[in-house]
């Protein structure tokens, strides 16, 4: 942002999402399974949620407009019928990659899903009747009576100019739950984004960001940059600053051009404070709050 211009204030987009009271939150620690792609399951503080839910096969194609399709390389850790109840979906943008026809077919169309204006639209379109739609750095409370997260739309910027307007528009989320008056937790989710500088607004507004879901994989469409590459990642990371840091959406699609190993390589040569935690499909990450625990200590 332009040095003087005011920075655009958060609002809250909709009357909060009132969810009965279920099985006692836990708030020192939580679970994130990785199921491929950009797709995570998560469970924190009573609640459970789904990140872009992508559930094409190994060998399917996913849709990615224009005609152009992609192939999926890996298959993904779950399939629908084996997901717990999940109380939302948090999704950066409606993309063949990060909602597809057996999500479209197959997820309840109750689930709340949080997202941008554009993907909010294609989903009522697809019979979901419950899409809440937020602009940049508008926010939704998900709220039981013993905690609460409030999901907020953060800037992200999908293509360079002037390929903007022929990509689907794309947000980043920042949930942060809530222990009382608290903040017991902060997760921040990039979503299909490149490096670009608004992303220097969100460390001046949330300094303090537990977890971080970073988009990786170069994706590359007739040669584009569409999604960031090893490089964009360590230096996202050196701009948000977050306590730990995990790397998603790198080798599930033919486009995905840039390996794992190139992030690796880069973050180990820039010594980041980031804590890295690598995940592979299927695998359960386990997470600590300190702020929790601190905050019970006291």
């Amino acid at each position: 942002m332009h040095e003087g211009r005011p920075e655009p204030q958060l609002t809250v987009a909709v009357e909060p999402l009132e969810l009965p009271a279920g099985e006692e939150p836990q708030f020192d620690t939580g679970e994130l399974k990785f199921i491929g792609n950009a797709t995570c399951l998560v469970r924190y503080a009573g609640f459970t949620f789904l990140t872009d839910p992508n559930f094409l096969h190994q060998g399917d194609h996913a849709k990615l407009g224009y005609g152009l399709r992609s192939e999926r390389l890996m298959e993904p850790a779950m399939t629908i019928d084996q997901l717990p109840p999940l109380d939302f979906i948090v999704l950066s943008h409606h993309h063949g990659d990060h909602f597809d026809e057996i999500a479209a077919r197959d997820l309840d169309r109750n689930v709340p899903i949080i997202t941008n204006k554009h993907a909010a639209k294609k989903l009522r379109s697809q019979g979901f009747r419950n899409s809440i739609s937020l602009q940049t750095w508008e926010s939704q409370w998900v709220k039981r009576p013993d905690s609460r997260v409030r999901v907020t739309s953060m800037p992200g910027k999908h293509a360079p100019q002037p390929l903007q307007t022929m990509l689907p528009k794309v947000m980043g989320s920042m949930l942060e739950f809530f222990h009382g008056n608290r903040v017991a937790f902060r997760m921040y989710i990039t979503g299909d984004t490149l490096l670009h500088d608004r992303l220097h607004q969100i460390p001046r507004r949330y300094p303090d960001i537990d977890l971080a879901l970073i988009h990786l994989g170069g994706t590359r469409i007739l040669g584009i940059l569409l999604t960031m590459d090893a490089e964009q990642g360590v230096k996202a990371l050196q701009i948000v600053q977050p306590k730990t840091a995990v790397p998603i959406h790198y080798n599930d699609y033919a486009v995905m051009k840039d390996p794992l190993s190139a992030f690796k390589l880069k973050a180990e040569e820039q010594n980041l404070s980031t804590e890295i935690r690598f995940v592979s499909h299927g695998d359960v990450l386990e997470f600590a709050s300190p702020r929790a625990k601190k905050a019970a200590a006291e």
